[in-house]
């Protein structure tokens, strides 16, 4: 019986020629040659007008907020359902994240509990667009308006999702990205960094290169403290093959959520959720089950190894973390969530057998 692996990436000839090409040649005056072209090629495939390669999402988030002078004192609101990465970055910064609940049926942020959460020292909200589903841009939007607040768009698992004819991680003050193995796009590790703010922009730019401004013409003369947080050339030659293919890539993250939607139709169940004039580009293909019925999330996973299949358990609470313990507020729905949700495979080259073979086991088990 074959593996099935939850997720791995789609490598072809294409994304191996531009690596050796890079590992051959980008050295010297064309260190940054693909890099550069990365960046140019996914602002384009995005609609934005500036986009920076990092070497992680987190990195990207920490320069971001770093730019906007978010920092001691300060509060970030998102939401408590998130992998630990879209929360760090606040921490690192010096300020407080603070966690609110998400709606039920996109697992992402819950405007109303934003608003309440607000107060004097809250400077940004982070929209998290979870497993590839969009997090309710209008009102947050409407929200940081009123207050005069950020929004910032965490689009690491969104890559292939738009919202309203503007692709997700576009719309905020700056969007990110991640290129990690797992994602639809990968160079491996890495991220990216995109906005439309030209002063932002230039900001980070001269944070990601240890606060060298690039207009600064003196050798090694730094203008303020940075980061180091580029991708490498040969890494974004991986990149630069991956962004031609993205049209295929998230199509074919839709074929496979189109396949488990229709073999586990009738099941007590739900999968993530595509809004009207939006378009999901299904990351990460998850199954929340019924409150009403009884669920043994454990005993689905050790049923998918049984089967030589990995299985992958949804998000936990942030809040329940040890480094946010004292944090913990009262979120139904994130505590209610994550022992109801498996993500299930979705790799680029699943078979309808081998999606079959897991649906099997999930209706059994249900």
């Amino acid at each position: 019986m074959n593996r099935i692996h939850y997720t791995k990436p789609s490598i072809t000839d294409l994304e191996v020629a531009y690596a050796t090409d890079a590992a051959r040649n980008g050295w010297g005056p064309d260190c940054y040659n693909y890099l550069h072209r990365l960046e140019r090629d996914f602002a384009a495939h995005l609609g934005v007008a500036h986009a920076i390669a990092t070497s992680s999402c987190t990195g990207a988030l920490h320069m971001g907020l770093a730019a906007l002078g978010i920092g001691e004192g300060d509060e970030v609101i998102l939401g408590d359902i998130n992998w630990i990465a879209s929360a760090a970055p606040i921490v690192h910064v010096g300020a407080k994240p603070v966690f609110v609940d998400v709606l039920e049926d996109s697992w992402c942020i819950d405007p109303d509990r934003v608003e309440a959460a607000i107060t004097p020292r809250t400077k940004a909200i982070i929209a998290v667009h979870l497993y590839g589903n969009l997090a309710a841009l209008d009102a947050l939007s409407a929200i940081a308006d009123r207050h005069g607040l950020v929004i910032i768009e965490d689009a690491a698992e969104a890559l292939g999702s738009v919202w309203h004819g503007r692709r997700a991680g576009s719309i905020g003050r700056f969007g990110t990205f991640s290129f990690h193995g797992t994602k639809t796009m990968t160079t491996g590790e890495g991220g990216m960094f995109v906005t439309n703010d030209a002063e932002l922009y230039e900001h980070v730019l001269t944070l990601s290169n240890h606060g060298r401004a690039r207009s600064q013409r003196r050798q090694f003369w730094a203008d303020e403290v940075g980061f180091k947080y580029k991708m490498s050339n040969i890494a974004a030659a991986i990149g630069c093959a991956q962004i031609e293919r993205i049209e295929e890539l998230v199509a074919r993250k839709r074929w496979i959520f189109d396949q488990y939607r229709s073999r586990l139709a009738g099941l007590p169940l739900r999968m993530n959720p595509e809004p009207q004039n939006c378009s999901n580009g299904y990351w990460m293909p998850t199954i929340v089950v019924d409150a009403a019925i009884r669920f043994d999330r454990a005993r689905l996973l050790d049923r998918f190894a049984e089967n030589n299949i990995d299985g992958r358990v949804f998000f936990w609470p942030l809040s329940m973390l040890p480094a946010f313990e004292e944090r913990r507020q009262e979120n139904p729905v994130s505590y209610g969530l994550y022992e109801r949700a498996v993500n299930l495979p979705s790799y680029h080259e699943i078979s309808e057998d081998d999606i079959q073979r897991v649906c099997d086991v999930v209706r059994n088990a249900l």
